[in-house]
């Protein structure tokens, strides 16, 4: 079996630079990140393959094209200030701080919320902040933002974090009121008053809830599988021949 390091770069070349993502910053930090400290110990031999997987809290991290895709979208670059709304397992925050100077990361799940830290500092990422809380309000005390990565869809981008952009800061995050599909869109802040928007790509993610965001009654379903847990997810994954999302 090849090593994690040769999954690594496999994984950049085959499943993210082939796809289009170019960007040198992105695809380094990519290179360097070890994904497999990011997922549970039955999800390890999985952790370089081309879909997303499941991790604690019925949520999920995302599949290493779409990782690429939005930050590379967000345009970072050093000494840029980022908020992630849904850290998840940490591992996108942790791509994230090999390229800009401070990241602050929210996720509304204490358990991963605390996962993400330990293993953040574990790994040295001492540039990435991680706090509990609802993230569709954001972080207004830490902004502006340069650049804000949303990983979890909404029905629509909330007021409150396009005023915690700075001008000319970027927004990255899916929207849409289905529960099989959302759009990802990028937000430029061109002004005080005025934003510029385009649509990326059709994504599937899991709801953003709080204030801002999905309450818990009225939330579409999550992804199918993304409360499976590793052995369950990766049983099924075999009987199905496919991929979890």
């Amino acid at each position: 079996m090849n090593s994690f390091a040769t999954q690594r770069r496999q994984m950049v070349e085959r499943q993210v630079a082939a796809r289009g993502v170019c960007d040198p910053w992105v695809l380094a930090a990519m290179r360097e990140v070890p994904r497999e400290m990011f997922v549970g110990d039955a999800m390890r031999e999985y952790a370089y393959e081309d879909s997303p997987l499941p991790i604690d809290a019925q949520q999920t991290i995302s599949q290493p094209y779409i990782v690429g895709l939005m930050i590379e979208a967000a345009q970072l670059r050093a000494g840029d200030r980022v908020l992630e709304i849904g850290a998840g397992s940490g591992y996108a925050a942790a791509v994230m701080g090999r390229i800009a100077a401070h990241v602050h990361a929210i996720e509304r799940h204490a358990q991963l919320a605390r996962m993400a830290r330990r293993r953040l500092l574990l790994l040295g990422y001492d540039n990435v902040k991680v706090r509990i809380g609802d993230g569709s309000g954001g972080w207004p005390e830490a902004g502006p933002f340069d650049a804000i990565i949303a990983s979890a869809g909404a029905p629509r981008i909330p007021g409150v974090l396009r005023r915690q952009l700075s001008i000319g800061g970027r927004l990255v995050m899916p929207v849409g009121d289905s529960e099989r599909r959302q759009r990802l869109l990028k937000l430029v802040r061109t002004g005080q008053e005025s934003w510029s928007q385009e649509e990326l790509a059709d994504v599937l993610f899991v709801p953003l809830i709080g204030e801002h965001g999905w309450q818990e009654a009225d939330q579409p379903r999550a992804a199918a599988d993304a409360g499976l847990g590793g052995r369950e997810w990766a049983r099924r994954r075999r009987d199905d021949g496919g991929s979890a999302g």
